[in-house]
């Protein structure tokens, strides 16, 4: 289906089971390839993003076991230097998944093999430069394929030793992230501290805490000076936690979070709640600074809209937020007054330049947009005013397919290429049309 349709709708209300983080999905699938013992793994996420991060580590060697439709059983290869992955040459298609690509990158870049690396063409405008510069501190053999500091790659066997390594933190916490994966397999680790030391602001940092709280849970301890030096003491390698659960996804818990909050609701999102690992479950509070009303429970959050009136506008730095603060561009068309959100400058090299999209996008609404360098300021026209029947472009990102369905609060809108939700949320626009009532 080229397109999708989707009528006005006035509210919103139901409960939403959460499919699983894709974010922690991808993580934990490469945690449990490297760790000693066997790993089961409940409520895995069914997206195109995790399907790539399985066939990599299925092409690697990796025994993976799938029990059920979300379960998997993977068998650690026991991760030390030089790391025991079986398949030493291999060509690895990633899609357009980050998630998989750049802690693959650093995980390979030890492994003493020979490895390619490359995905679809959008993949190969988003950088890792910052990322191969940082490995090849390590002594890293890391060659690229196509345009300098973009992949494809190619990554051969090195002589690996263990260093202070920097990197530079500004444009995508899956640097780091691959680096704090991938150190506790250097050859050295036995011996010394690694450090790593963080280069200008370190974006997306609900992330990087992500990150180190999963690597806890299978064994290896990460220290943090403040957003700038990390560190992981001598003598310590991955090892199973016999069986981890994913919780549901944050980022895709936003658009149903916020279509309760526009469409008066109430809506409950089941899958995550107070004790949530992701940064992205604190959308709920910047709805709730919009004037929405919010509910927590151990593994639920519901909204509802504002008692009177309607959403009204915030300024917000959204360095804790990057992915769900895509939700809040669209909710700002049912806001009164201009939204700004800050801080988002990560949106450029995702799976599309969002910030330019974004603005784009609106404007086909009618908001009027200002597009920054790092950020969006939003100015809904009235809502009887909204253009109806708008055909909303999505440039093969799935967050821009599914921010703007909210827009059919106000108006008809045509979303164009809908399938592209297929890499974190399938069913989704079925699950919406569930919640929504003209």
């Amino acid at each position: 289906m080229s397109f999708l349709d989707l009528p006005a709708v006035k509210t919103a209300e139901g409960v939403i089971s959460l499919p699983g983080s894709k974010s922690i999905s991808n993580r934990i699938l490469l945690l449990a390839a490297l760790a000693d013992g066997v790993t089961h793994i409940r409520g895995l996420l069914a997206s195109d993003d995790v399907a790539r991060m399985l066939d990599a580590l299925k092409t690697l060697g990796v025994s993976i076991v799938q029990i059920d439709k979300n379960d998997y059983q993977v068998e650690g290869v026991g991760g030390r230097f030089p790391l025991g992955f079986p398949v030493k040459e291999a060509n690895l298609f990633l899609g357009n998944a980050g998630t998989a690509l750049r802690p693959l990158t650093a995980v390979l870049a030890l492994a003493q093999g020979c490895y390619r690396l490359s995905g679809v063409s959008r993949m190969h405008e988003r950088p890792i430069g910052d990322l191969v510069n940082a490995l090849r501190q390590l002594g890293a053999d890391i060659t690229y394929l196509g345009e300098e500091g973009f992949p494809p790659l190619q990554i051969r066997p090195a002589n690996i030793h263990a260093n202070a390594i920097t990197v530079k933190g500004d444009v995508s916490s899956q640097f780091l992230t691959g680096l704090l994966m991938a150190l506790p397999l250097s050859g050295s680790v036995e011996d010394e501290m690694l450090t790593i030391t963080v280069i200008g602001e370190l974006i997306s940092r609900p992330y990087i805490e992500l990150t180190i709280a999963l690597m806890a849970r299978f064994g290896v301890r990460v220290e943090r000076e403040e957003w700038e030096h990390f560190a992981l003491p001598p003598g310590q390698r991955y090892r199973s936690p016999g069986s981890i659960f994913v919780e549901g996804d944050a980022s895709s818990a936003s658009y149903f979070l916020a279509a309760g909050a526009i469409g008066t609701g109430p809506i409950r999102v089941e899958g995550l709640g107070l004790g949530s690992l992701q940064g992205d479950v604190r959308f709920a509070e910047a709805l709730e600074r919009m004037g929405a009303r919010i509910r927590w429970g151990d593994n639920w959050i519901e909204t509802r809209g504002p008692e009177a009136g309607c959403l009204r506008a915030i300024d917000l730095d959204c360095n804790h937020i990057p992915d769900a603060a895509m939700t809040l561009a669209v909710a700002a068309l049912f806001a009164d007054g201009t939204t700004t959100l800050r801080n988002v400058a990560s949106w450029r090299v995702k799976e599309s330049d969002r910030l330019a999209a974004m603005a784009k996008e609106l404007r086909k609404l009618g908001a009027a947009v200002e597009e920054g360098s790092d950020f969006l300021r939003i100015t809904p026209p009235p809502i009887e005013s909204l253009r109806a029947n708008a055909a909303i472009d999505t440039y093969d990102d799935h967050r821009m397919a599914m921010c703007f369905s909210l827009a059919s609060f106000g108006v008809p809108v045509r979303i164009n290429d809908p399938e592209c939700v297929t890499k974190t949320f399938p069913d989704y626009f079925e699950k919406f049309a569930g919640i929504v009532k003209a």
